[in-house]
């Protein structure tokens, strides 16, 4: 095209504009009618993501009813000029217009929309769902091999040391391995299996079925503060098992203090469920204020039968239970905490899906077909019986429910497939170190573990009340 010179008049009396610069929005400009040469625009995506969008479109300055208009791409914008943070040398009504640099944001493929980013911003997650799913598999691991060496440490560790290699050798000869030969003294293999061995079992049991009661009950009522004394159940089945050993009751033999656990922590929920339940429906606030208030009531009864009781060995007996602890099991009433265990977990295992679900909330729940009444009377059914059982076997240990599922979650995230497992790894690791620390600390004198667990748990407590509150405070003022 040939340009006037500058100053030279057009036809219509008009100064001429250079294209490119200010030109005149009053209309079409007769000495540029014909169009500007042709030429290939670049590929606007440099990485060829985009290999079947439309041909190549001229760039440049084009004839429009405005004067020179910036080309345009049908559906996408202006034309970006990849990696230069600006458009083509393209005048408009507004004068030179900058675009996007597709280096550090969104490139625009012509005529598709909005394409992929190929600079330098983010890369997408290469990882995928596979290698995601290596890290609870590992941690998992991690735990299993960390209970090991905390079982061994249990069975070591005490007023009575024994090399972990010849507890190793015990146990083995007490399965019946032939290579073990009995180069011990008699009075250390009674220790490791016969003291020791019940107790640290029992500890890991206990952890698991505390810490698995936990994670289920913070999903049931949606609450993170959640545990087995927040709805009652523990207070439930600490009363049942006080009034057992009061009164002396062995209708049913060793199973009777367990029965009677596990009968007030059912009654206990039964009454937390009646009240919560308003106009057909329970919501989770109504539900943690019954469960405080029961467990306040039924705490009230247990000290008014230590008090009146005339036996001074019952009451001391009591006192010790009420504290928490592991001395004093037997084989011969350690299956029944690991049956409880197994069931709750397995059951609790086919029920992931669910609970996961109420993560979303009741009315999400509902409408993806789950009858959360149900399924929550159910669920605490199970749950009761556990604790029920456990805390008969060893008193009311508290905090291991509340704090190990929200430590798991760290690493394994929140789908309750993961969590229980790698939770009930968590919780018996974390209570066999717990006891080891109650016999040795103040050794010869045995600290309650329940104790120990409340000086870790009440810490923990005031750190998750004050995180959620700066977390609620932060969601206002947003």
């Amino acid at each position: 095209m040939t340009r006037a010179a500058p100053g030279a008049r057009a036809p219509g009396g008009g100064r001429r504009r250079t294209p490119g610069r200010n030109a005149d929005p009053t209309g079409p400009d007769p000495a540029r009618a014909a169009p500007a040469p042709d030429r290939a625009e670049p590929d606007p995506d440099p990485t060829g993501r985009n290999p079947a969008g439309p041909p190549p479109r001229p760039v440049g300055p084009q004839p429009g009813p405005t004067g020179t208009e910036t080309a345009k791409d049908p559906g996408t914008g202006p034309t970006q000029a990849p990696g230069t943070g600006t458009t083509q040398d393209a005048a408009g009504p507004t004068g030179t217009e900058t675009a996007e640099n597709p280096g550090t944001g969104p490139t625009q493929a012509p005529g598709t929309g909005t394409a992929p980013d190929t600079g330098t911003g983010t890369a997408p997650d290469t990882a995928g769902p596979a290698a995601r799913r290596t890290a609870p598999a590992v941690t998992l691991l991690v735990l299993g091999a960390l209970l090991l060496v905390s079982l061994t440490a249990g069975l070591a560790i005490g007023s009575v040391r024994v090399p972990p290699g010849q507890v190793w050798g015990i146990v083995a000869h007490a399965l019946g391995a032939p290579w073990a030969e009995p180069d011990w003294p008699r009075a250390r293999e009674t220790i490791v299996l016969d003291v020791r061995a019940p107790r640290v079992l029992l500890g890991a049991v206990t952890g698991a079925g505390l810490a698995v009661v936990g994670t289920a009950l913070q999903a049931l009522v949606r609450n993170p503060l959640a545990e087995p004394y927040l709805l009652g159940v523990s207070s439930g089945a600490s009363l049942g098992a006080v009034t057992v050993i009061v009164f002396g009751v062995t209708l049913f033999g060793p199973v009777s203090l367990p029965l009677a656990a596990f009968l007030g922590a059912l009654a206990a929920l039964a009454l937390v469920y009646a009240t919560a339940r308003t106009g057909g429906r329970i919501t989770s606030a109504r539900l943690v204020l019954s469960g405080v208030a029961v467990a306040a009531i039924l705490t009230a009864v247990l000290n008014l039968l230590l008090l009146t009781t005339d036996r001074g060995n019952e009451a001391r007996a009591v006192l010790a239970w009420t504290l928490g602890g592991l001395g004093g099991v037997a084989w011969d009433t350690l299956w029944l905490p690991c049956a409880a265990l197994l069931l709750g977990l397995g059951v609790l295992m086919t029920q992931a899906r669910r609970l996961n679900l109420l993560l979303a909330g009741e009315e999400a729940a509902t409408t993806m077909g789950l009858d959360v009444g149900r399924f929550r009377a159910r669920m605490f059914v199970l749950l009761s019986l556990v604790t029920g059982v456990l805390v008969a076997a060893t008193g009311p240990i508290g905090f291991v429910g509340l704090m190990m599922p929200h430590i798991v979650r760290l690493f394994v995230g929140g789908d309750h497939r993961r969590v229980l497992p790698t939770a009930a790894l968590g919780g018996a690791v974390f209570l066999v170190w717990a006891d080891i620390a109650a016999r040795t600390v103040a050794a010869p004198l045995e600290i309650p573990v329940g104790v120990l667990t409340a000086l870790c748990g009440g810490p923990f407590f005031l750190w998750l009340m004050r995180r959620d509150a700066r977390r609620g405070t932060g969601r206002g003022a947003a």
